[in-house]
């Protein structure tokens, strides 16, 4: 159960930095692993990739140093979905830490 908390947190904390700026997969993993998750990639880019499937997430690839690199951004409906979040959680923690 605490493992499908972490994982909503996680995809939270996806769609709040890519709507900062494009973010990719190597950075997030050492974002998220400041927050305390130990994220493999083979964790990480399926929940990429699925968010990007729902249209929470579009992404791009570029060339840096000759190795491909795909970037992600939220979508127009990934920003909605993030601010409804946003709702709810400051509703949840009102409730939760008083």
């Amino acid at each position: 159960m605490i493992r499908d908390f972490f994982l909503g947190f996680i995809k939270i904390h996806v769609l709040h930095h890519a709507t900062r700026e494009p973010v990719y997969g190597l950075w997030l993993i050492e974002e998220l692993r400041r927050h305390g998750y130990k994220l493999s990639p083979g964790t990480l880019y399926p929940i990429l990739h699925r968010l990007e499937e729902d249209g929470f997430l579009k992404s791009y690839s570029e060339n840096i140093g000759g190795k491909i690199r795909k970037y992600y951004m939220t979508t127009t409906k990934g920003k909605g979905e993030l601010s409804k979040i946003k709702e709810k959680i400051g509703e949840l923690v009102k409730e939760v830490m008083s």
